[in-house]
């Protein structure tokens, strides 16, 4: 099956997607200090977050709809194994069998989120943790039509605490070199969305808003590169951080136990 390329899938071969790239590579930096034992990743995409991760697991399960490559950096191959899968449910992963479930930038695209959050419970083992990321709805610039849904932090908690007890809701944050490029960036967009005097964003079904949103998408990341290369080029993932969560976070950071 052919890979749709979409402004979704964040690559690190588009110098224009850097700054994007650096806020998902935090994630996996982060998430590298947690796990242990049998990890199974829900979202693989691109395959960047398997170099990350695999070195600290004894088995690494990837899992994609669309194939994903395994890293030619990885010298174990024989642990790391890909499932070509669309999710939920979480067909071909046994009961209580994984350690830790990584899932970064996922549960925005999925329609059944609670299901998903119930499969991976399922196939956590007693005491095994879910690392989760997903944008914060508060700091979204404009509509996403690849989202389902996105999460405010309360809304976030909410979700998590209907399947884990035991669970934190941090945020990814950026210095004020990200944040700089946080603000061209609404500015830039503004630029596209002043049109919109209908607020068509809101309410077109998202199919039809869906090729457009991507086009504009990776036109006004080109735009923000060409304006302000040293800030795109020079932003890496020690701009980012974990902390506390609240309404300013990037994104939000899950930690949960079964």
């Amino acid at each position: 099956m052919a890979i749709i390329q979409t402004a979704e899938r964040s690559s690190q071969s588009d110098p224009s997607e850097n700054v994007i790239f650096q806020r998902h590579l935090i994630a996996y930096k982060e998430a590298a200090k947690l796990i242990e034992g049998t990890v199974l990743e829900l979202g693989s995409g691109e395959g960047y977050g398997i170099k990350e991760l695999a070195p600290y697991a004894e088995k690494y399960i990837a899992v994609d709809k669309y194939v994903t490559k395994i890293s030619d950096e990885i010298q174990d191959k024989d642990k790391v194994q890909f499932v070509q899968l669309e999710f939920p449910p979480l067909h071909q992963i046994d009961d209580q069998s994984v350690d830790c479930v990584v899932t970064f930038q996922v549960i925005e695209h999925i329609h059944e989120d609670e299901k998903f959050l119930e499969e991976i419970f399922r196939v956590l083992k007693k005491g095994g943790k879910l690392i989760l990321t997903t944008p914060n709805k508060l700091m979204s610039l404009t509509r996403n039509p690849w989202h389902i849904r996105e999460y405010d932090p309360q809304e976030m908690k909410s979700l998590i605490e209907k399947y884990f007890q035991n669970y934190k809701v941090k945020g990814v944050f950026g210095n004020d070199k990200v944040m700089s490029y946080y603000n061209k960036n609404k500015d830039s967009i503004k630029r596209f969305t002043k049109f919109d005097i209908l607020n068509m964003q809101y309410w077109l079904p998202r199919w039809i808003l869906q090729i457009p949103y991507d086009i504009m998408n990776r036109f006004n990341r080109q735009y923000l590169q060409n304006e302000n290369s040293k800030i795109v080029s020079e932003i890496t993932c020690k701009d980012y951080m974990i902390l506390e969560t609240n309404e300013n976070s990037l994104d939000h950071f899950c930690i949960a136990t079964k």
